[in-house]
């Protein structure tokens, strides 16, 4: 943890060396972020409810799941720019060196200027429990936080997942962004929307209905089953096959030779 927080102050340090334009991008990625909660602000004026959730509902939704995938994607940036580094030959150096290759990974790049995204999230996360129609207990601040660092990691393993895939193409496949940014841009509304099918394939195949959707029913009283709750934690068990996925890739990797 002590050689992460090296790794982290280095290239914070870095990229401050700009400071008017690393400020410059946060505010542009807090502006974009906002176009996003206008998109759902459009839609509800015209339906009134989605699926049985008002406005302020949908809002906790989006929140949740942008406050999780931000948070990956500004401190797990490695993974996204995988391809670089086995193209350039940064991962063969890292093989070498006496620390978990996820790690090295891991902390290879930070990209704090995509963190005006997660800024946003937390604007509107505040707003939509200020604003909710439901009483807030322990049990449902538990459940937040249950969503949002489950959440962390279910997108922390799609993000391997991508990575995986490298080792086999070289070059990364756009398709699998259809799972990281995908999962997140599909996420601002309640899964259920898209269909019994849909719902199904992210409860079962790729676990973002259980850090989203099933504890959002509890949060909102749309149902009392405690259990619910504790959802969240099933989808921990995704990073095992993205884990074993990695190792996979991993044993048939063959070095660029740069």
């Amino acid at each position: 943890m002590k050689l992460y927080f090296k790794y982290f102050s280095i290239q914070l340090q870095s990229q401050l060396q700009y400071k008017s334009t690393f400020f410059l991008n946060i505010l542009g990625r807090i502006a974009m972020s906002f176009a996003n909660v206008a998109g759902v602000l459009f839609m509800l004026a015209r339906f009134n409810k989605i699926e049985g959730f008002t406005f302020n509902q949908t809002l906790l939704c989006s929140s949740v799941v942008t406050i999780s995938f931000s948070i990956i994607e500004a401190f797990a940036c490695g993974f996204d720019i995988f391809p670089r580094l086995l193209s350039n030959g940064e991962f063969d150096r890292m093989l070498v060196r006496p620390r978990g290759i996820i790690f090295q990974v891991l902390a290879s790049n930070i990209e704090f200027m995509r963190l005006g995204a997660f800024i946003q999230a937390v604007i509107i996360l505040c707003y939509s429990i200020f604003n909710s129609d439901f009483i807030w207990t322990f049990n449902k601040f538990l459940t937040l936080f249950l969503m949002i660092s489950c959440g962390t990691v279910v997108f922390l393993g799609l993000y391997i997942v991508q990575a995986s895939f490298s080792f086999f193409t070289t070059e990364g496949l756009e398709v699998m962004n259809i799972l990281t940014r995908g999962g997140q841009m599909f996420g601002r509304y309640p899964f259920s929307i898209y269909g019994r099918g849909v719902l199904k394939f992210l409860t079962y195949v790729i676990p973002l209905a259980l850090f989203q959707y099933y504890p959002l029913l509890y949060l909102t009283d749309k149902s009392q089953n405690m259990f619910y709750i504790f959802t969240p934690l099933l989808s921990l068990l995704f990073l095992i096959p993205c884990y074993l996925l990695f190792c996979i890739g991993l044993r048939y990797y063959k070095s660029t030779g740069s």
